[in-house]
Order: structure tokens, then sequence, then C-alpha cells
């Protein structure tokens, strides 16, 4: 009975990611658009939302052979956080904006913050100062009611309406499910547009033996 409650929770992931795949589109545009030009995309987040950002990061090379610096994940806690929670990372935007500040994003770049609650200070940080410093940014966030916004020529908000968890306030459920469709959607057909697929192959993947 519990195996198919979470199941029928985790079924409604695609349909509310499906309502906002007009914003997802345009937030790929964006993506294409900075790597083509010598860019990058970081990913930034804090608990299950860094992490899932550091794992598609960390996959896009060995899947599409691309530079590792192209597409990169910025955990609020550093390499420590993938394995140790450490929650009070996440609650100082300062902590954010120096995050963005030293890896050097600038106006080639595009930032997408993960912020399952729509309220990350971390990650509102980063969003700010990458905005101020002149590059793209992506909101993504499991929270409708989310107030946060920058100036729309530059900022993109996908808002995926996904519903209370079945572990209340648990956001590695249907919040990181939706999360991690999401990240594969941004870099498999980012990779696709810039010719590292043909039909369905992975023409560029870092082969090893």
């Amino acid at each position: 009975r519990l195996v198919k409650t979470m199941l029928d929770e985790e079924s409604r992931t695609i349909p509310a990611i499906r309502a906002q795949a007009r914003p997802i589109a345009r937030a790929i545009g964006w993506i294409v658009s900075a790597l083509k030009r010598g860019g990058r995309l970081f990913y930034i987040g804090a608990g299950t939302s860094g992490r899932i950002g550091v794992l598609d990061a960390s996959e896009s090379p060995p899947t599409f052979g691309c530079d590792p610096e192209m597409v990169q994940g910025i955990m609020a806690g550093g390499w420590r956080a993938l394995y140790q929670s450490l929650e009070s990372a996440e609650d100082d935007p300062e902590y954010g904006r120096q995050a963005v500040r030293d890896r050097g994003i600038g106006k080639k770049d595009i930032l997408v913050g993960i912020a399952a609650s729509g309220s990350t200070p971390f990650v509102l940080g980063a969003l700010e100062e990458a905005h101020r410093l002149g590059a793209r940014t992506v909101f993504l966030t499991f929270n409708p009611a989310s107030s946060f916004i920058l100036h729309p020529s530059s900022f993109i908000k996908i808002a995926i309406a996904t519903g209370p968890e079945a572990l209340t306030g648990s956001t590695r459920l249907k919040a990181g499910t939706a999360t991690k469709l999401v990240l594969n959607m941004f870099s498999t057909i980012a990779m696709i547009r810039l010719g590292k697929v043909r039909s369905n192959l992975m023409v560029a993947l870092d082969a090893s033996c």
C-alpha cells in the first residue's frame, strides 16, 4: 500500500512539469545561447536541490564530451555537504553572492537557482548577484506562491506545482524527482542543439576502457 501511495504521488510530477513547458523551453534556449558564445551553465542549490545540480553537472562531461568547466554545480556547504547535511549553509544570502563571485560568473554565463521552497536565502542571494553581474538567471522552484522575481529581460521563473509531499516537508521526494527531470531536459536538449547528439546517439561521449 505504501509503495502504491508513493508511486501515485510521484506520478503527479509529469503533468506539473508539462504545465511549465513554455518557460522550460525558453530557459533551454537561453542555455544554448550562453554555451554557444563561450559561456557556462551553473546550477546552484542547497540540500537535495544542490546535490541534483552537482549530479547533472558532473555527468555532462562523460555523457557529452564537454569541458568540465562548461556545466558546473554549486552546493551550499561545498563538497562536504554532498554527503553530510549542513542545513545552516542555506540560510546566508551573502554566502550565495560570494559563491557567484568566486566562480567569476558574468555576462556570458547563465545561472540556474534551484529552491524547492522558493525562499532559500543562499540561492536567492546567488541569483541576485548573478543578475547584478549581467548573467542570465533561471529560478526553478516547486512553490508557485514564491514571490521572488528579478527583471524579466534576463530572468525566467519556473514554478512547478508538485504539491504537498507524501512525507511532509521532505523535498527530496516529488520536488527532487521533478528537479532531476527538468535538469535532464536542460542539459540533454542543450547538448543536442550543440551537435553533441546524432539521432539518439551520444556521439561525443567520453569513451574509456
